[in-house]
């Protein structure tokens, strides 16, 4: 019997210990998380909204500029989290660009833009599995945290605008009123505005899919648009409610 409570407390000083060497790493990425999540914000704001319509332009500056921020994008995310699984897919995801360029001249056309296509949807998935811990972990709900939740409503729209030009790439009619599949920055921007049109439920009707799967493809963004709202909402509120008990 009295050898059970030295073993607890044996335990107990291991755990400690354990704890205070992990501890200064969780404590870092809990200072830098909120002003992390802001800067990320901006930096899609940048992506979505400025370095995509300069791609459709065809200035050659638009190139460096996305690319820088999305670079940005993945250190910051990579500071942010500690699983190795979220950090081994979005440099899986990173490396099918620079492999799609590499193997351009082998490869078919179709099969490089799969390639490029599908490294954006894995990128940004991971990023989305990231973010998604830093906005809904337990805690008090600061303004930042709620624009690291339009971060994520920004990737919903990036990741289906990939999947979007994914079906375009198997079925260049699969979308009506758009211009004929030319494999430039411009595609993954027309896209993405349909993207967020679907997701938000705008719905102008300027650009239409006809093929099955992107009809469905189609629907079900714009259900994730709704549902990811109001489960955002009570997700992030029920958090604060819990803080305030406290």
């Amino acid at each position: 019997m009295p050898k059970r409570p030295a073993t607890i407390h044996a335990v107990q000083r291991h755990a400690t210990v354990v704890n205070n060497r992990r501890t200064p790493i969780h404590d870092w990425q809990e200072r830098v998380r909120d002003p992390a999540l802001t800067l990320l914000l901006i930096l899609e704001l940048c992506l979505v909204f400025l370095a995509a319509p300069l791609q459709a332009k065809g200035l050659p500056m638009a190139r460096p500029i996305a690319e820088g921020v999305v670079l940005a994008v993945v250190v910051i995310v990579v500071m942010l989290s500690h699983r190795r699984g979220a950090i081994g897919v979005i440099l899986l995801g990173l490396t099918a660009n620079p492999a799609s360029h590499l193997f351009g001249q082998q490869w078919p056309p179709v099969a490089v833009s799969v390639l490029s296509q599908v490294g954006i949807i894995l990128t940004f998935s991971a990023l989305s599995w990231v973010v998604s811990r830093a906005v809904y972990a337990p805690g008090r709900i600061t303004f930042r945290r709620l624009q690291g939740a339009v971060v994520l409503y920004l990737n919903l729209a990036t990741i289906f605008a990939s999947a979007f030009s994914l079906i375009r790439e198997l079925n260049p009619a699969a979308f009506t009123n758009v211009a004929s599949l030319t494999r430039s920055p411009s595609e993954l921007t027309t896209m993405l505005y349909f993207s967020l049109t679907s997701l938000t439920t705008t719905g102008y009707g300027d650009i239409v899919p006809i093929d099955p799967f992107a009809r469905s493809l189609a629907n079900l963004e714009s259900v994730i648009g709704q549902f990811y709202l109001a489960i955002t909402v009570a997700r992030l509120v029920t958090l604060e409610l819990e803080d305030r008990r406290r």
